[in-house]
């Protein structure tokens, strides 16, 4: 069973996830990118294809707690049970994510990049990453996409190939 510990009104707190002697908090900084990095996300229904995600992440039983991006990837930091594989939970997030955008909008060629990044988050980091996430458009004004993922990966102290981020 789920269980959020704050209200909405409050900053996201941790989740608690109620079982016998179990207790977890499964937070994680997700980033994937577009097909072929090109700004296949619209300004026009960007707001509209977060919120989506935001009810998609519920469906598959997660607790969305910030989304944002820009035209060509979205960041999301959401908690998760100890029961969900990570990458099936993606998996399915970006077929089904993809799936909506074919449907509801209908725009050619929608799809996600392969592979994504996916970062855990402490309790006591959340807040700065939910603001970093919803704060993307002042962010990218001062650096690319590829800068900020790789600080990021330097930040969480994840080896990358820097052929793999273009």
């Amino acid at each position: 069973m789920w269980k959020l510990l704050s209200h909405h009104s409050h900053p996201p707190q941790p989740l608690a996830i109620t079982m016998p002697a179990t207790y977890t908090s499964l937070h994680y900084h997700l980033v994937f990118s577009t097909k072929n990095r090109e700004p296949m996300i619209s300004d026009r229904w960007r707001s509209q294809f977060h919120e989506q995600l935001s009810t998609l992440v519920k469906e598959l039983q997660g607790l969305p707690l910030a989304i944002g991006g820009m035209s060509d990837h979205v960041h999301l930091l959401l908690g998760l049970k100890a029961a969900h594989c990570l990458a099936d939970f993606i998996r399915d997030l970006k077929k089904e994510s993809t799936h909506w955008v074919m449907v509801t909008l209908e725009p050619p060629d929608f799809g996600w990049h392969e592979g994504y990044t996916a970062i855990s988050i402490s309790p006591m980091a959340l807040e700065a990453v939910r603001a970093h996430i919803l704060n993307q458009e002042a962010h990218h004004r001062q650096r690319t996409h590829r800068e900020e993922l790789v600080e990021m990966l330097i930040q969480a102290g994840i080896p990358f190939n820097e052929r793999h981020l273009d």
